[in-house]
C-alpha cells in the first residue's frame, strides 16, 4: 500500500490508492488530490529555487510543466528537499522538448554547482600574514588546499556568459566553450569565467599537485597571477603546505 501511495502521489493519472477514505469510510479522491498537489508543488518549488537560470531561460510556465515530468521520473530519494533535483542536468539531455536548447543541460549543471557551493561547509581562508609568507617563498613546491565551496564547470557552451546575461544583464553570450569557476567568498556563490588553461591549473590544485606541477600540466597559457588573485579574492585558499 505504501508503494502504491507513493507512486500515485507523483502521477496525476494514477488511480487513488485503495484505503484512502474519509471519516465515514467512503473513498476520498478529492482529499488525496489536495495532498498530491501539495507534494508536487513543494517539489516544483524546490526545483525552481535550485535552477533559477534554467527557469529564467525557459519561462515559468514551461519550467513548471518540465518539473512535473521530471519529478515523476525522479522522485525524491532523500529527506533533504534542498538537495532534490541533482539528476535534472543529465535528464535534460534526453528531454525531447528542449532538444533544440543544447546549452540547457550545462546551464543546469552550473545552477547545480552554485547550489552545492552555497550548501558546502564553511572554511577559513589563509590570513594576510600567511599569504605574505606564501608569496615570499618557493611557490613551485607549495600545495594549496581549496575551499569546499569551490566548483569547476566545463562546457562546450558559454555557460558563464549565459549566467551573467540572465542574472546581471550582461552582454549577449558569444558562441564557444567556457569554464565557470564558482567561488563563495562570503554567503552567496558567484561564477567566474576561466580560460581552459587556468581551469586545468585549478583542477591540478584540486588533485593535490604542487603549484609547479599544476603550471606544467596547464601549459604556458596558464596565467598564475590572475588565477591566484581570483582565488585569494574569493577566499578560496584555506591552507598552503609542501
Amino acid at each position: 500500500m505504501q508503494s502504491a501511495f507513493a507512486a500515485a502521489l507523483l502521477d496525476p493519472d494514477a488511480a487513488v490508492p485503495p484505503g484512502i477514505l474519509d471519516p465515514l469510510g467512503r473513498p476520498a479522491p478529492k482529499r488525496f488530490a489536495v495532498y498530491r498537489n501539495n507534494v508536487a508543488s513543494s517539489l516544483t518549488r524546490a526545483l525552481e529555487a535550485a535552477f533559477p537560470t534554467v527557469r529564467k531561460l525557459v519561462g515559468e510556465a514551461f519550467f513548471a510543466a518540465m518539473a512535473g515530468a521530471f519529478l515523476r521520473a525522479h522522485p525524491p530519494t532523500s529527506q533533504m528537499l534542498m538537495l532534490y533535483g541533482d539528476a535534472l542536468p543529465h535528464w535534460l539531455e534526453s528531454f525531447p522538448p528542449v532538444a533544440h536548447l543544447g546549452y540547457l543541460p550545462d546551464v543546469a549543471r552550473l545552477d547545480q554547482a552554485m547550489r552545492e557551493s552555497y550548501h558546502a561547509v564553511d572554511s577559513d581562508p589563509l590570513s594576510e600574514g600567511e599569504f605574505q609568507v606564501l608569496l615570499g617563498g618557493d611557490l613551485a613546491h607549495k600545495r594549496l588546499c581549496l575551499a569546499p565551496s569551490l566548483r569547476l564547470v566545463r562546457s562546450a557552451w558559454p555557460v558563464q556568459s549565459i549566467w551573467a546575461a540572465t542574472h546581471d544583464a550582461g552582454p549577449a553570450p558569444l558562441p564557444g566553450a567556457e569554464v565557470a569557476l564558482v567561488l563563495r567568498p562570503l554567503f552567496d556563490p558567484r561564477p567566474h569565467r576561466l580560460s581552459a588553461a587556468d581551469a586545468d591549473f585549478v583542477q591540478a590544485l584540486l588533485d593535490g599537485l604542487t603549484l609547479g606541477q599544476g603550471l606544467e600540466k596547464a601549459g604556458a597559457a596558464a596565467d598564475l597571477p590572475t588565477v591566484l588573485s581570483l582565488l585569494i579574492s574569493g577566499r578560496a585558499i584555506t591552507e598552503a603546505f609542501e
